[in-house]
Parts: C-alpha cells; sequence; structure tokens
C-alpha cells in the first residue's frame, strides 16, 4: 500500500499559535512591537547591526538593489541555477541579470566563470546560497574589491549554515533570507534583509514602509517607496521559530543524515559537494541522476514517485531557459551547459522535520526500484 508522503512540511507548535492569538487580541496587527521583537532576534543570533523584516526574500533583494544603487543599464553578476526570484529582482530594477554556469560538483556560482564575465556595465554581484551552503565567498570578494563591485548576498535558502565560522546571509553587504513554508523556519510569507551598513538599513526601513523615514511623519514620503511590511502576526511566528530554530535545524540534519547514509553507494546518484569552509543549512535534499539518464526518465521518475504517493518535484529549471529569458534577455538552450545538464537531472525528494526513518527508507526503496 502507498503512503502519502509530503515533499515539504511547516514545523509549527503550540507556541506559535499562541504568540499569533495573542497579537489578534491585541491592538496592533500591523506596525506593531512584535516587528522589533522579531528584528532583535535575527540581529542577536546573526551577530549583526540590523535587521529588517519585510513581506518576502524577493522583497528584499529588490530594496537592496534599489539602496545600493543598482539600476537601469548595469549589468549583476549571477548563478542560473537558482529559485527564479533571485534574478528576477535584478530585473525590477531595470538592470540585467549576467548569467554564468556553475560548478558541475558544488552547483554554485563559478568564479572563474564570474572574474571572466565583468563588463564596464557590471555593477554587482549576486553569489546565491544555494540549497543552504555557500558559493566560495573568499572568491567572489576578491573580484569585487580588484573590479569595485557592490555583493549582495541571496540567502533565502540558508538560514542557519555558516562561511569560515560567519553566519551565511553577513558575508555581503547586504544578506537576505526568506519565509515561505519550505524553508527552515517560517513565517508563512515573509523575508528579512541584514547589514552592518547604517546608510543600507536606513534606506532598506524607508523603502518597505512606502518611502517614509523611520522616525517621518505618516504622510511624509520622501523617497519611492513600496508596501513590502510584514505584519505583525508573520513577526510574531518567526520570534518564536528563531528561539526553536537550534531544534528545527538539529531535525533536518537528522533527516538529511538518514538519506545520506542510505545513498552512499548507489552510483545512478550524487548529491552537492558542500564546501569545506561551510557548514550547510539543509533547505531541501536533492539528488542528481548520472549522465545516463536523460530527462525524460527523470520526469518519468518523478511521476512514477507520484504515482506512489511520494511528493518531489524539479529542482531547479535552469532560470535562462524560464521564456521571458530568452525573448526579452536572449538567452538560449545551450548557453550554460553545466546548469542544464543538472537542470534535467535533479530531483527533490521530501524533506522536512516530520519525516521519519521509515518514511525514508520508503522513499529511498521506491527511488531505487524506478531506477
Amino acid at each position: 500500500m502507498n503512503r502519502e508522503i509530503s515533499l515539504s512540511a511547516q514545523d509549527i507548535t503550540q507556541a506559535e499559535i499562541d504568540a499569533v492569538v495573542a497579537v489578534m487580541r491585541s491592538e496592533r496587527l500591523s506596525l506593531g512591537p512584535r516587528i522589533p521583537e522579531f528584528e532583535a532576534e535575527f540581529t542577536k543570533r546573526l551577530r549583526v547591526k540590523h535587521a529588517i523584516a519585510c513581506s518576502s526574500g524577493t522583497a528584499g533583494l529588490h530594496m537592496c538593489w534599489r539602496a545600493l544603487g543598482v539600476g537601469r543599464g548595469d549589468e549583476v553578476i549571477t548563478t542560473p541555477f537558482s529559485f527564479i526570484a533571485s534574478s528576477n529582482s535584478i530585473m525590477f530594477e531595470g538592470a540585467k541579470p549576467v548569467f554564468v554556469d556553475i560548478d558541475p560538483q558544488t552547483w554554485q556560482l563559478d568564479t572563474a566563470r564570474a572574474a571572466a564575465a565583468i563588463t564596464p556595465r557590471t555593477k554587482a554581484l549576486l553569489p546565491v546560497d544555494v540549497f543552504g551552503c555557500t558559493p566560495d565567498m573568499d572568491a567572489i570578494w576578491t573580484i569585487a574589491r580588484r573590479h569595485h563591485l557592490r555583493v549582495l548576498e541571496d540567502s533565502c535558502e540558508a538560514l542557519g549554515a555558516t562561511y569560515q565560522g560567519r553566519p551565511c546571509g553577513t558575508i555581503g553587504e547586504a544578506g537576505v533570507f526568506g519565509f515561505y513554508p519550505n524553508k527552515q523556519m517560517t513565517t508563512g510569507e515573509g523575508g528579512m534583509v541584514v547589514t552592518n551598513d547604517d546608510d543600507l538599513a536606513f534606506l532598506i526601513r524607508s523603502f518597505r514602509n512606502q518611502g517614509r523615514d523611520p522616525e517621518g511623519g505618516w504622510l511624509a514620503h520622501p523617497r519611492l517607496g513600496f508596501n513590502y511590511r510584514m505584519n505583525d502576526m508573520q513577526a510574531a511566528i518567526g520570534t518564536v521559530q528563531m528561539r526553536r530554530l537550534d531544534e528545527i535545524l538539529a531535525k533536518r540534519d537528522r533527516v538529511a543524515r538518514l538519506y545520506l547514509e542510505r545513498l552512499k553507494d548507489e552510483p545512478r546518484l550524487s548529491t552537492q559537494r558542500v564546501l569545506p569552509q561551510t557548514h550547510i543549512s539543509w533547505f531541501v535534499f536533492v539528488v542528481r541522476l548520472s549522465d545516463h539518464y536523460a530527462q525524460s526518465d527523470r520526469d518519468r521518475i518523478l511521476g512514477q514517485l507520484r504515482a506512489k504517493g511520494i511528493g518531489c518535484n524539479v529542482y531547479f529549471p535552469a532560470i535562462h531557459l524560464q521564456p521571458f529569458y530568452h525573448t526579452d534577455l536572449g538567452y538560449n538552450p545551450g548557453d550554460f551547459p553545466i546548469t542544464e545538464a543538472l537542470s534535467q537531472r535533479t530531483m527533490a525528494l521530501p524533506f522536512h522535520n516530520h519525516l521519519t526513518e521509515s518514511d525514508v527508507d520508503y522513499v529511498v526503496t521506491t527511488l531505487r526500484a524506478l531506477l
């Protein structure tokens, strides 16, 4: 008999529920005391000066580009193997995402290719902490300093990860986290920008709240801004989740180790190589089929897993092959062959804190049989 095993699931306890109920019984559902409380938990955990809560990781990235002065005519070098929001956020400000291919083992931005892609229009680098671990951030900063580039770190998938002991998200001039329900922690929807730069923090706080100055009047708008605010119910969930973060990360690590142990001798599958200077924070569990398999084989296997009640998905499709990246920016199949080969063979398996050892056994046994 088939089981029903979801691809992802949030880890919510009575404490989060009670925190939301308390907000709903209060007089402030938005712009209340829960926002600075949540932000304070972040600054303490990540050892940063500023944390600015917002409506999503995408919103956080968008505001950072505006605060960093990246706009029309500028180019930002980044990876085509990511969730689409990373590069979309660049286009929101009229700049162009310039993709470079990835390292075939780490699945991260290839820094040698990034250095070779710099032009007079290059304004910034956007390293993405794919699946909870980082690219070579020392190499990223070497390039940035040599060419006077801005560095924004997309850490939406990497809360809890570290690079040489530093929390991911704190290595760029600013870093952004996302709290969608499949992330390490959740607020339902939501994001957080972190930075040690006072000027960036001031602008981002203004941009998230319709361009108001943090200490200005409600109807005073010195600059163009957005409604990118987080509400107090979301922040209440986030505060509890942050206080439980070590527990949550340990649960995810346990599930990842169950998978790794059962798949370590499977020659038809491989997993992402984590740089030795990085401590991974598990976001998803993604496997790559060997080159013996074509994309059609991968898609067939995914369909058969779903038929047996196992949640799964492709992770990630190559961004440069999304239709509007072809029509608007001129990217084509074959532009980034390493990314394309990987994207055609990756599968995200069920991964969340509620999985049992028996669940993992069922997934792995079923997958091996289908292979």
